[in-house]
């Protein structure tokens, strides 16, 4: 047995494959960086949904269905804004998506909650009002309007779509196994997806990427890269996105946002600052880890990318449940299908009854 449930096969799933050996990371057919350079939220929700949801699932149909659902969402805005007053944005959120009704939502109106929820409660925090969705706007465009007092770059826009399909699913990770538990109880889709999210709140699973701007803040630039080095391996201090629980190479999603923040703001951001910080830590972890092979995972690129786009970092979890909750959505029906709860075994180690030994109780 191992704690961590390392080589369990826990479902069977046509969703997406995760070879950590290879470095390949494969979504119902796809290489994820083919998906990445031609996929927008509604392609990969209408690839992602296709036969698990009723109907043909085409993209420009998921699309329109997708802005009207941000209308929905946005109605609910006049009671979840007061009662997410003094919260974090990722606990408001968690609240927001708690409050609506299971027999009154579907996987449209998560999905455009999500975007929603997550620019109404920031300008909140700023002191301003939500602004109205545009149901003709894209996703990520209309996110970022949402955010932005009504402007949105197309740059970032497309960014933005790029890095919410590249992160769309990722096999049975921490969030999506948490989906698919609630899920088999019968629960609902609501509460499958809340308790994801609860589980993306950890910092051990989507609560990284701002740590890497932190790093990068306190390396400052390409001068400090070595002495910062040498004072967190002193330390025994973690590394920012690099290593990955199940990657053995390189995460093929950290070149796909690489490639996203070398276009951005005119190549004005921290791509050089990033590069050589990578290199060096790559090089660095080669020569004390010889046998153990670490390398730059999702979230060392992201943290570029998102800053790039323009997102506060107290939002980079938020983004990343933007994208995420297509998988959640599409683990949730394959596990309703399967028409049974998931309920594995344990071992006990506790004490026992007097006169009884441990191996007699624990069979």
């Amino acid at each position: 047995m191992d704690k961590g449930l390392d080589g369990v096969v826990a479902a069977v799933t046509n969703l997406s494959q995760v070879d950590g050996e290879a470095g390949r990371l494969i979504v119902r057919g796809h290489d994820i960086e083919e998906l990445a350079a031609g996929y927008d939220f509604a392609d990969m929700a209408a690839l992602l949904w296709d036969g698990l949801v009723p109907g043909d699932q085409d993209s420009g149909e998921i699309r329109r269905a997708l802005g009207l659902a941000r209308l929905r969402a946005a109605e609910k805005l006049p009671h979840l804004l007061p009662a997410a007053e003094g919260l974090t944005a990722i606990e408001g959120l968690r609240a927001g998506l708690a409050m609506l009704a299971d027999d009154d939502c579907d996987h449209l109106l998560l999905c455009a909650a999500v975007p929603v929820f997550t620019a109404a409660l920031w300008r909140q925090a700023q002191g301003k009002g939500p602004l109205a969705p545009d149901p003709a706007k894209g996703q990520a465009e209309d996110f970022l309007a949402m955010l932005n007092d009504g402007a949105a770059d197309q740059a970032a826009a497309r960014a933005l779509e790029t890095y919410l399909v590249t992160v769309a699913d990722h096999g049975l990770n921490a969030s999506t196994f948490t989906a698919r538990v609630v899920a088999s109880t019968r629960a609902g889709i609501v509460s499958a997806v809340v308790g994801a999210l609860c589980a993306l709140k950890g910092p051990l699973h989507g609560g990284a990427p701002g740590p890497v701007l932190d790093m990068l803040d306190e390396i400052g630039d390409l001068d400090g890269v070595e002495p910062w080095l040498e004072r967190q391996f002193a330390a025994g201090e973690r590394l920012m996105g690099f290593g990955h629980r199940v990657y053995r190479t390189r995460d093929p999603r950290a070149d796909v946002l690489k490639g996203v923040v070398a276009n951005l703001r005119g190549g004005q951001n921290r791509i050089e600052l990033a590069e050589a910080v990578e290199a060096a830590i790559l090089a660095q972890l080669a020569a004390r880890y010889p046998d153990r092979r670490l390398d730059t995972n999702v979230e060392f690129y992201t943290a570029l990318a998102l800053e790039a786009a323009g997102l506060p970092r107290e939002l980079f979890t938020l983004a990343f449940a933007m994208g995420r909750v297509l998988g959640w959505t599409a683990h949730i029906f394959e596990q309703e299908q399967s028409g049974r709860i998931i309920r594995p075994a344990s071992r006990y180690t506790g004490p026992v009854p007097k006169g009884e030994t441990l191996a007699a109780v624990a069979g």
